[in-house]
């Protein structure tokens, strides 16, 4: 009973009746918190801008996060090489493969979001042939069932692949959840994970979420042009979006269908 009671708070507290855990990995009894919207505050002068309840916007300013301080660690158990990249860590399993990378972390995120929903039947990703696999094919509908399913699509699709299933979308159009792509081998991806404005000149930003090579903790990434050290990126990219590990041209801006 108490650990029923634990995850009926945890659904409480998570804002949404979701149709299983908001955030299936976590142990029932282990709490969604601290999460990306409690751990990064807007900039001065700019507050958050809504997103509906239920939503994948929602959703991921929901995503628990590791202590202040964490490392990122790749699928070895060892620190990324780099660790002058991110300014938090998403407390979310990689595996013990070399598979959730870049464009992988991006499809577990949406997927683990429909999961929570029970929406089963929209959980699928085309292969690097075409191919579409379906979850909803999969022997096993519990989250360990999901997680060997996840792997399979890590283990062939990736950012060839996903940018062909997604819509181009303009810069100025950005919304949370769009996706900055370049297909190839390698080609690299980078998730919009939150978005605030300035009411008053109109200035939008957003927070950008990464897997990357080898595959290691999904984490916030840094501004690398930003002045005073804060991690949101303005939507007046101009070209090119500088990242701390890759630049994308501002055409490279995707939604989901």
């Amino acid at each position: 009973m108490m650990r029923l009671g634990l995850l009926f708070i945890a659904l409480t507290l998570s804002g949404t009746a979701y149709a299983r855990a908001p955030y299936g990995w976590l142990p029932s009894q282990t709490l969604p918190a601290p999460n990306l919207a409690k751990r990064i505050a807007p900039p001065p002068g700019f507050e958050r801008i809504a997103a509906p309840e239920g939503s994948f916007a929602a959703w991921l300013r929901g995503l628990p996060m590791r202590p202040e301080g964490a490392k990122v660690m790749t699928y070895t158990g060892a620190p990324k090489w780099r660790q002058d990249v991110h300014v938090a860590v998403v407390n979310i399993d990689i595996g013990k493969r070399d598979l959730q990378q870049c464009a992988d972390a991006i499809m577990r995120l949406r997927a683990e979001w429909l999961y929570s929903q029970n929406r089963d039947k929209e959980i699928a990703f085309n292969d690097t042939d075409g191919k579409r696999r379906r979850f909803s094919s999969s022997r096993s509908s519990d989250h360990a069932g999901f997680r060997k399913y996840m792997d399979l699509v890590f283990a062939y699709a990736g950012t060839y692949s996903l940018e062909r299933e997604l819509k181009p979308v303009k810069p100025e159009q950005m919304a949370i959840g769009d996706v900055f792509i370049k297909g190839g081998f390698p080609g690299h991806a980078v998730l919009v994970a939150d978005m605030v404005e300035n009411r008053a000149t109109g200035e939008k930003r957003f927070l950008l979420l990464q897997s990357y090579m080898p595959a290691q903790d999904i984490h916030v990434l840094k501004n690398p042009k930003s002045a005073d050290g804060t991690p949101w990126y303005s939507t007046e990219i101009g070209d090119q979006l500088v990242t701390p590990e890759w630049v994308f041209l501002r055409s490279a801006l995707r939604r989901w269908p």
